[in-house]
């Protein structure tokens, strides 16, 4: 949108904003994006037809946004069941995403997206909007056209499934000696470090979208994804037996994540720990076609 109208100028002080919405309803940076091109067409036809009908270009960007990321996660449904393998949210480098879409870092993480995938559409969008941007339950019933009760009651049973609790302790990162250790081994090829930071209930989830070899179906314990590991380790040895790992920190949504560097390809992965510090979850995603964003932009 180019043309410096009311509604123009609008949606390039929202834009940030709305990115922000539908990247956290979506988990796809490059959909979000469709969606909120889509709405600056509309913007453009509402003002056409009746700017004077517009009492808040904010507020009616806000509900455009939500209404089109709910179109287009129904549409998404079928897609994302014939995915081959698991399919996991898009990473991004946190110094891509606009300002206004990580000023509050909730609900951002992929280990967060990946759960809001459980949500109806409805849901995900209340629960992102309650908690992110903090909009008021009547304001969300007046986009979703529900009663703020019913919107009350959608936000709630989504924090249940989202394990978001106010009043139980947050997980916490891992000591920052034990990861320091951690990185050290894996770079060596030595995974035994990793298996003493792993929990018994430990799940890696792994996205390959049938481009690049990954597995099917989580894995699940620590004994079964140390063995997973040492498999690519030694897949890794035959391709480039003096560094079978690169393991780097890097940035992606606002938290930390790690790039691993082996046979030749580079995967994107996240951690997710325990309220002890011990890693829970891990998401990798090895799909090249996810990874377009996830480091950071050169500098100029």
């Amino acid at each position: 949108m180019t043309v410096a109208t009311s509604a123009a100028l609008a949606w390039e002080a929202e834009r940030g904003r709305l990115i922000g919405i539908a990247y956290r309803m979506l988990g796809d940076f490059g959909h979000a994006e469709d969606v909120v091109s889509e709405v600056a067409i509309e913007a453009l036809k509402a003002e056409r037809a009746d700017a004077a009908a517009v009492r808040s270009w904010p507020a009616w960007l806000t509900t455009t946004c939500v209404r089109r990321s709910i179109d287009r996660v129904r549409a998404l449904v079928a897609v994302r069941e014939e995915y081959t393998g698991h399919w996991l949210p898009e990473p991004v480098a946190t110094d891509r995403l606009p300002d206004d879409a990580v000023a509050d870092r909730e609900l951002l993480s992929l280990a967060l997206l990946h759960l809001a995938e459980q949500l109806s559409p409805e849901a995900r969008a209340a629960v992102v909007l309650h908690r992110a941007y903090a909009i008021t339950a009547v304001e969300i019933g007046e986009i979703l056209e529900k009663s703020p009760a019913a919107v009350r009651q959608l936000i709630s049973r989504a924090e249940r499934r989202l394990q978001i609790d106010e009043h139980s302790p947050a997980p916490r990162a891992a000591d920052p000696e034990a990861l320091s250790s951690l990185l050290a081994a894996v770079q060596n090829g030595d995974l035994d470090t990793l298996l003493t930071l792993l929990t018994d209930e430990t799940i890696l989830w792994t996205d390959g979208g049938g481009v690049v070899a990954a597995t099917r179906n989580p894995i699940f314990g620590a004994q079964k994804v140390h063995r997973f590991y040492v498999g690519v380790r030694e897949k890794a040895r035959a391709f480039d037996p003096a560094l079978p790992f690169s393991f780097t920190p890097i940035e992606v949504n606002g938290e930390l994540a790690f790039a691993l560097d082996h046979s030749g390809r580079t995967d994107v992965l996240t951690l997710e720990f325990d309220q002890v510090g011990r890693i829970r979850g891990i998401r990798q995603v090895c799909n090249p076609h996810k990874l377009t964003r996830a480091f950071p932009q050169a500098a100029a």
